[in-house]
């Protein structure tokens, strides 16, 4: 899903960097999680703070609201004229002194989504977690050229957070 951002894309080289070891240490997060839903299979805060930070690359102040159907149509039809729930909503607001931004996650899309893949609830709100800070990170998936990398680097980390690949039919280098 698009995102409300302009060309913001953040190389993975501008990773943080630990000078003494050389090797990447998580960038900064300042994380606010809300829950404007009931559903029980609901993400964890601590679950997505870890999912948030496999594909971060640079300081962040985020939000991560899941909200119920109503709300996922409403912003949806409001902020990208679809008069429909998705699964997954970017706000794009600021890279700079840190990136700055919004995901909002519709529970019961995800939920169903989940069922219809054949794939645990918890799979699928790390992949979409991993997407819409992909989107913040200025990665987009409306050309194929661009869709294949995007999907590409989502199924790396994905995976690596030990998750089956959310693009099962496209191989991943």
């Amino acid at each position: 899903m698009s995102n409300t951002k302009g060309d913001n894309l953040i190389a993975p080289s501008m990773a943080t960097r630990d000078t003494k070891r050389g090797t990447a240490s998580a960038p900064r997060l300042s994380l606010c999680v809300q829950y404007a839903t009931k559903p029980s299979d609901v993400a964890r805060r601590a679950s997505v703070r870890k999912w948030i930070l496999a594909a971060l690359l640079v300081p962040a102040e985020l939000t991560l609201r899941i909200v119920d159907e109503i709300e996922g149509q409403t912003l949806n039809r409001d902020f990208r004229g679809k008069d429909y729930a998705t699964n997954v909503l970017t706000f794009f607001y600021s890279n700079r002194p840190r990136l700055s931004g919004d995901i909002v996650i519709c529970a019961p899309v995800v939920s169903r989504e989940a069922q219809e893949q054949a794939i645990s609830v918890e799979a699928h709100y790390a992949h979409l977690v991993v997407h819409g800070i992909l989107h913040l990170q200025g990665y987009d998936h409306d050309t194929d050229g661009k869709a294949e990398i995007m999907e590409s680097i989502e199924s790396q980390i994905v995976m690596k957070l030990g998750y089956p690949n959310p693009y099962p039919d496209r191989r991943c280098n």
